[in-house]
Order: structure tokens, then C-alpha cells, then sequence
């Protein structure tokens, strides 16, 4: 058996590995790549093999790093099974849409600016028709029970923890009278969150590939995160500003605005507006109402006998583009939750055009930041950034707060290798940047008999 490591190796996006055997070949996700855009286009739009040899996909969960560049699979000629759970595929299928329709409408957006400085067009990655083309090929299971991934190989999902839906994958496949055991965390999630269950254990594998976003660093607790952000809000509204919240719209939208529900109704927040901008967040937060099987025994109590923890006085969610551009003609203090995550792509792109330049506003940032996105180069202190073209100055305070990921720490995902190691071969680090990949491997070397790789991209291995 082989594996190959097309995406997520040296970097955090664009997750991508292939499993191939003399008879097979497997896909575990197939996520977009996110940085520089010509490199990104790039390597989104050309495939290092050819799709339509492909027996079946298997998907960790619904982030667009791990499930965004599907549509182009099967644009480029595959024609086989996505298997995911059946949360993950809900949440692809607004997600999918989303994306085709964010990319089909900033292409428009640019295009309208190119034509005027007499430039040719760009096109987008992919369509909405792309991707209605890809919806009916999801296949959704439960957690905990086998399935046929092909003749040879099948497979079991358990709850990574990391988002609604997300699986770490065991795929079990019989090559020349032997069998082989292989996990895939996908994204690994932190124990004691907010809202989903602590991630599950995957049982007697030979070998493990495993992310490492956080493979050198430890998170704070996810209550000092939630003092944070109420303090942030309390000082931005003392100065007159909104806080600007790009988020993620599955999971961390919905744990930001649980943490305030919960933060307001207690009286440790003022009650200003609070938008949530993002028409996929909205159905994404619809969801998780749908699969309440997937979350955490205090949500589930809180949906039976409270208040909808995701809907409650004073939160705005705003669809139509006319609602979100209104938002930013509000003189009041409010909070605006809005995607994408790492400011990449979407309407959060629209709300830091506006706001960054005024000093009373605070961007504050909820998550991970992969190198080249324009979400890092705020994060690393730029002081000037370009959006849609355009630069802006920033003025705007920046701030952080760790402690909402929702990816394992050091800590926590060595705590994590140490209850499957029992019995592993080999172990592959990737999903995460060379520093954090290599300081966490080496760690990994201290822990057992088994082998420990960092890959590079495209870099073939064989077990």
C-alpha cells in the first residue's frame, strides 16, 4: 500500500491524501488550498493525478480546507462515493454551494474592476452547477458502524471532536492476504468545549496520519477566551466601536455566539446588536438544531429546557447583501460575526474594507491563521493590507483569542496518541506548518517503536 500526500503537508490547507493499493484507489478529503491567490488557483485547479481514477473519497469533516475543492474532482471527471457522516454531509451541501456561489460572485466583483483598467477577466474555480453536480454523490453514515468503502477496503467513522460531524476515519484495507489498519484524525478537537462531545478513540491501528496545527503550542482555557472576548467587547463599546468577528460558519460562529448568549444573559455583556453576516453560518446554525445527537449534554439540556442558545434577543441574522451592507452603516456599537475565517473570501472581506481604518473598532480573531491569508498578515501586524485590490490602512486594534479553537493543542493531542499507540507502525504528521509538524514528531519519537514521518507535498511513502 501506498500514500501519497497531495495537500496538508508542510502547510494547514488544502488537506489531500491518496491510499492506493494494486486495485484502489482511496481519497482521504480533498480541501482547498488557501494563500497566495495566483499559487492558490494554481494548485486548486490542477490535480497531481488524474480524478477520474479514483474508487471512492472519504471525507473528515465539512471545512473548506478538507471538503472545498470536491466540486473540481468532479468537474475534472470523478464519478464514485464521498463518504462522510451524515452531519458532514448536511453541512457540505450548504458549504459546496457557498463557496461556488462566493467564488462565482467575487470573480464578478474583480472582473468589474479588471474590465474598467481594460484587463481580461478571470474565471472562478468552479460553478454552482459544479457543485450541484457534486451533492448527490455524498453519502452520509453513523458514527461507530462499519462501512464498505470498495471490494477491498471498509471503513468506521468516531467523532473527532473538531466541528459537527467531524470523523477521525479508520480504513481497513486487505491488500495480498494481509490487512491494514489506518486512522485519520482529519482535524483533531479539544476535550470540555462548549458545545460538542470530546473527541473518541480509534482502535488497534497499524498506522496514523495525524494533523498538527497546533503540534508546539498550547491553547489557553476556553474560559480565560470567553472573559477575553466580553472584556473586548466591554473597551470597543467604551470607545464607540464594533467589534469585527471573522469566523469560521461552522462551529466556531455557533460556539461565539453560545458564548455570548450565555455571557449576556448573565449580565457580563452590554446588550448591543450583534450580527451574524454570513448566510451559510445561518444555515449551518440550522444544522446543528437538526443533528443535536452531536452535541454536548449541556447544549442538548439547554435546547430542552431554555431558550434557543443560537437565537435570542438581539442577535440579527442578516441574509440578503442589502442587510449586510446596511450593517455597515450603523453609527451604533454592535458585533459583526462574519466568514470566512482567515478573510480569504466572503462578506467578512466587505466588513474589514469599512472598519479597519476607524481606531475605536476591534478585529478580533478566533482561530487559526494559515500563512499567506490576509488574515495572518493582519494578525502578524501589517500595517497596510490590500482588499479587493484596494489598501487600507489598519488601525483598527487587533486581537486574539486562542482559546476558542477548536483544534487539539500540544498537550492535547499527544494525550490523544498516547491512548491509540498501542500497536502502531508508523505515524505521519501533517496539517500543520514545518515548525509545529517537526517539534511535534519529535515529540512523537520519544513515545514508542514506531515510525514518525513529516511529509513533503507529493511526497509517496509505502507500508
Amino acid at each position: 500500500m501506498k500514500i501519497t500526500f497531495h495537500g496538508a503537508a508542510g502547510t494547514t490547507t488544502g488537506s489531500m491524501h491518496m491510499i492506493e493499493t494494486d486495485n484502489e484507489r482511496i481519497l482521504l478529503d480533498c480541501g482547498l488550498y488557501q494563500g497566495h491567490r495566483a499559487e492558490a488557483f494554481e494548485r486548486n485547479s490542477n490535480f497531481p493525478f488524474d480524478p477520474k481514477t479514483l474508487s471512492a473519497v472519504i471525507l473528515s469533516h465539512a471545512h473548506i480546507d478538507h471538503s472545498g475543492n470536491l466540486p473540481s474532482l468532479v468537474k475534472h471527471g470523478y464519478a464514485g462515493k464521498i463518504n462522510c457522516t451524515s452531519a458532514t454531509r448536511d453541512l457540505v451541501t450548504l458549504m459546496l454551494r457557498d463557496s461556488a456561489r462566493i467564488q462565482e460572485q467575487d470573480a464578478e466583483y474583480l472582473n468589474q474592476k479588471k474590465s474598467r483598467k481594460g484587463l481580461p477577466p478571470i474565471e472562478p474555480l468552479y460553478s454552482v452547477q459544479d457543485a450541484e453536480r457534486t451533492l448527490p454523490r455524498l453519502v452520509g453514515y453513523g458514527y461507530n458502524e462499519w462501512y464498505r468503502v470498495n471490494d477491498n477496503a471498509r471503513a468506521m467513522m468516531v467523532d473527532a471532536g473538531h466541528i459537527l460531524g467531524s470523523a477521525i476515519t479508520t480504513l481497513e484495507i486487505n491488500e495480498n492476504g494481509r490487512t491494514i489498519r489506518l486512522g485519520f484524525t482529519g482535524d483533531l478537537g479539544r476535550p470540555d468545549t462548549s458545545l460538542l462531545c470530546d473527541p473518541d478513540i480509534a482502535h488497534a491501528l497499524d498506522y496514523l496520519i495525524i494533523e498538527s496545527t497546533y503540534g508546539n503550542r498550547e491553547h489557553g482555557m476556553l474560559k480565560d477566551a470567553q472573559d477575553e472576548l466580553a472584556q473586548i467587547v466591554h473597551e470597543t463599546v467604551t470607545r464607540g466601536g464594533k467589534v469585527i468577528i471573522p469566523s469560521f460558519a461552522i462551529g466556531r460562529t455557533q460556539e461565539i455566539v453560545y458564548t455570548l448568549h450565555l455571557r449576556t444573559e448573565a449580565g457580563e455583556l452590554p446588550r448591543i446588536p450583534i450580527y451574524v453576516d454570513s448566510p451559510l453560518a445561518i444555515d449551518a446554525t440550522d444544522v446543528f438544531r437538526l443533528h443535536v445527537e452531536s452535541l454536548c449534554e449541556d447544549v442538548r439540556d439547554h435546547l430542552m429546557d431554555h431558550d434557543d442558545p443560537f437565537g435570542f434577543h438581539g442577535l440579527h441574522y442578516t441574509r440578503s447583501v442589502e442587510e449586510s451592507k446596511r450593517i455597515n452603516t450603523l453609527p451604533e456599537p454592535c458585533i459583526i460575526i462574519s466568514a470566512s475565517g482567515m478573510c480569504e473570501a466572503g462578506r467578512i472581506l466587505h466588513h474589514l474594507k469599512n472598519n479597519l481604518e476607524d481606531k475605536r473598532n476591534t478585529i478580533l480573531f478566533v482561530g487559526y491563521q494559515a500563512e499567506n491569508t490576509l488574515g495572518r498578515r493582519i494578525v502578524d501586524g501589517a500595517r497596510k493590507v490590500r482588499v479587493f485590490g484596494d489598501e487600507f490602512t489598519v488601525n483598527a486594534r487587533i486581537a486574539m483569542a486562542n482559546g476558542f479553537s477548536a483544534h487539539a493543542d500540544h498537550s492535547e493531542l499527544i494525550d490523544w496518541v498516547n491512548k491509540v499507540k498501542d500497536g502502531l507502525k508508523g505515524v505521519f504528521v501533517v496539517h500543520g506548518e514545518s515548525e509545529s509538524s517537526q517539534a511535534f514528531a519529535a515529540e512523537l519519537r520519544t513515545m514508542g517503536n514506531f515510525n514518525v514521518t513529516v511529509p513533503t507535498l507529493n511526497q509517496t511513502i509505502q507500508v
